[in-house]
Parts: structure tokens; sequence; C-alpha cells
């Protein structure tokens, strides 16, 4: 029976949302001959800690199926026990990368592949607490189905699970390392309102995750192409394909590793989405085998990004994510360039070629990010309103926003080089959970 870690990382109350990740599993184990360890790793306040614990309670029990609910405190236990262990050599700030004060995309994740390990689970499978599954005649559409069907397995094992296949012959033999699908509703980035104010100043800034050096045109293209998932089409039938999954088509809320999160581990950076898509790029690039489905999950905006914090804090983080392209695109070339380079003998990804590439990007010139700060503070200040308030505060961060950028690339390098003793610790460190949790 494989074991498998069915995660939901949540900073904000979602009940509803722990009720159907609970018959998500439910679902696998009813279709496959797996046990599921659904990991819910809570950094709410306690109220809402105590409303996810009944939420928790109230799922139907099964046997197949281990609930652990660890707030930061339980967590925080366990990743200390973990650096400790691994006899780290700078183990305050590898704990602080792992849970750090900010919110972190990868650092939550992080923390789920760490925690399955120990769990004893092959492969970890995310969720997200502001998305939702569709559903067709009132059943809901798991995608977790698609990810049993051919996560782990042989290429040529998985091809006759799915509706098609593109993939070469060459890579038939390496085991399905991703499976992964999109989003259907709303931009997956919260500026939709920019494209409403003025669809110019959206392409400039959208734009701007794009390598400096390509066309207007290509910018143009990607900014129409960008956080706009599945669109709005909604699941009718299954579709899936063996191939070598191409990162714009796949979302971190409805995605699946098996293998290369034990390598690699995602960017830690604070404050700053997109931190948490690198291994989708990883997989790719070192020609690794996924399948991309079409269970795409709903994607919905949470109110809090509408209050004035809500709003400064999450443009905030869309700054950050344009500043970190500069350091992203070129190691994202660079392992394109490199291929199965990426890969040792045994066809696994190699964790030091990986760091050595981020070390290197942290020596690039960081002219072109002062020219992306430049047409933001231009473009906020055209849109008016906010968003020329928040063009004031952004100005004032400026430096320090140039230096942050560069630092996470260097901390990304740091827990890349640590990560494979931390996973090999983590194997060996049980899981306390709070009271009243079946053990």
């Amino acid at each position: 029976m494989r074991r498998i870690c069915l995660t939901l990382p949540t900073n904000r109350p979602c009940p509803a949302t722990i009720a159907a990740i609970g018959a998500e599993a439910a679902h696998a184990v009813r279709h496959f001959d797996v046990e599921v360890h659904l990991l819910i790793l809570d950094s709410c306040d306690a109220a809402t800690y105590a409303e996810h614990a009944e939420a928790v309670r109230a799922l139907p029990a099964d046997h197949r199926i281990v609930v652990h609910h660890l707030d930061e405190a339980h967590q925080r236990d366990f990743l200390r026990r973990v650096v400790d262990g691994a006899g780290s050599t700078k183990p305050e700030l590898l704990l602080e990368l792992m849970l750090p004060a900010g919110l972190s995309y990868g650092a939550c994740t992080n923390r789920a592949f760490l925690i399955a390990a120990a769990l004893g689970c092959e492969s970890v499978h995310r969720r997200d607490s502001d998305s939702r599954y569709q559903s067709v005649r009132g059943e809901p559409v798991f995608p977790v189905h698609h990810e049993l069907l051919s996560l782990g397995r042989r290429a040529a094992d998985a091809a006759p699970g799915v509706t098609a296949t593109d993939l070469a012959a060459e890579h038939l033999d390496k085991r399905v390392a991703m499976v992964g699908g999109s989003f259907v509703g709303e931009l997956s980035v919260d500026i939709g309102g920019i494209a409403a104010l003025d669809p110019d100043v959206y392409h400039d800034m959208v734009g701007l995750w794009a390598p400096a050096e390509w066309s207007a045109e290509q910018k143009r293209e990607l900014a129409e192409e960008s956080f706009r998932g599945a669109g709005t089409e909604p699941f009718v039938q299954d579709r899936s394909l063996l191939t070598l999954v191409d990162p714009m088509r796949v979302d971190m809320c409805n995605i699946a590793f098996h293998g290369v999160h034990e390598r690699v581990p995602l960017p830690p950076a604070t404050d700053t989405i997109g931190s948490d898509y690198f291994l989708i790029h990883l997989v790719h690039d070192a020609a690794l085998p996924g399948v991309l489905h079409n269970r795409n999950i709903e994607n919905f905006y949470t109110g809090e990004r509408r209050t004035d914090p809500g709003f400064v804090a999450y443009q905030t983080r869309y700054v950050k994510f344009l500043l970190s392209m500069l350091y992203f695109n070129h190691i994202y070339d660079r392992m394109a360039r490199a291929g199965a380079g990426l890969l040792d003998e045994h066809g696994r990804v190699r964790a030091a070629a990986v760091a050595g590439l981020a070390r290197e990007s942290t020596r690039l010139d960081r002219a072109e990010n002062v020219e992306r700060l430049r047409v933001l503070d231009v473009s906020y200040r055209r849109l008016g309103g906010r968003y020329a308030e928040f063009a004031g505060h952004l100005a004032a961060r400026h430096e320090r926003l140039l230096d942050e950028a560069r630092r996470d690339i260097e901390d990304f390098a740091l827990l890349t080089e640590a990560w494979e003793p931390l996973v090999d610790t983590a194997r060996n460190t049980p899981v306390r959970l709070p009271s009243g949790q079946p053990g």
C-alpha cells in the first residue's frame, strides 16, 4: 500500500476547504490502494485553529486516512529536531527559512515536504485554502485521481492511464515526477483591477517578469497569457497528457510531486508570490516526465485582499516577485541549457547543480531590477488612487527591496545545499501531534 501526503497549508479560516480536502482523501482511498496522510499546516490564530480542529473532528473516520493538524508551535518543534539532528552549520538561519515570521509560500510547502518524509510518504499532493473543487452533476472533481494514476510510475507504465502522450521515447524509462492541473476563475495574481483601469499599464507591469532582452511583442504575449490558468471553461470530461509539462500550464494549488521534492526545496522567500513554483520549472528543464490534466481547481479571492492593508501587502508581494525574476530567469535559462546534466546517474536531480546556479545568479548586475522599480513607480502613479499612494510606499523601500531580492536567492542556495541531510533526518524524526489528536 502506497502512503501519500495530501497537504493543505493555511493562514486563513477555511473549514469548508478542510471538509472538501477530507472528501478528496476519501476518494483516494476508495479508488486506490493508498494510505492518505492528510496534513494541515495551520498558521492561524488560536480561535481559527480551534475552528479548524472542529472541522477536522467532523471528517468521516477511515482507518486508511490519518489526519495531522499542526499549529506553528508543533511545526517548529519538529523542524528544530530535524535541523539539530542534521548537524547543519547554520541551524538558526535554516529554522528561520523553514518557518519565517513573514508569509512564505515556498517555506510552508517545504515544511510539508519534510513532514511527509517523516510520515513515510512517497509523494506530496498540495492544495490551497483559497480554492475549491469543480463539480459535475453535483460530484466534486478531484485532482488526486489523476495524480495517483501516474505519479511515481515509469512513464511507459503510466501511458495507458492517460488520454494522450507526446513524450519522446528517451524519457519513457524515467518515473513520472509531477502531475498537475491548473485553475479556472479569477486570475491567480490579484491584478485584474489594473487591467480594468489601464490595459497598457497592465501589459507594462506584467511584462516585467520576462527576461529584459525579450522584445516588446514577446512581453505583450506573456502578459496576455500570464496568471489566467485554464481560463473560465468548466470541467466536462477528463483529458490528460503524458509530457514534459509546460510550467505555464499548471498551478501550485493543483500539484503533486514524487522524488524531486526530496532533492531540492522551494525558495523560502517571504512576502513574494510565485516563490513556490520553482520545482515546476525544474521538472520541465531536467526533462522529467509529468502528466498535465484538466481537473482544474476553482480559484477565488478572499476578502482580506480588498482591505487597504491587504492591498498594500499583496502589491508588495507582486513587486518582490518581479524583482526575483532577475535571478530566476537566469537560473531557468541555465537549467534549460543543462537539461539532463541536472540529473545524476540514477536519474535524480543533483541539488549541488541547482544550488550552484542559484549562487551564480547572485552575482548579476542589479541594474535590471533598478529599471523594474522605475517602470513600476511610473505605472502605479499613472493608475492613480491607492495605486499612486502605493508608489510612494514603494519608493521609500527601493534599496531594501533590491537587497532582499538578492538575499532571498542566497538563502535559497543555502537551503538547497542543506536539503538532502534535512530530508534524511526527517525520515527518522517523529511528528509530535497536539493533544487530542490520535498519534
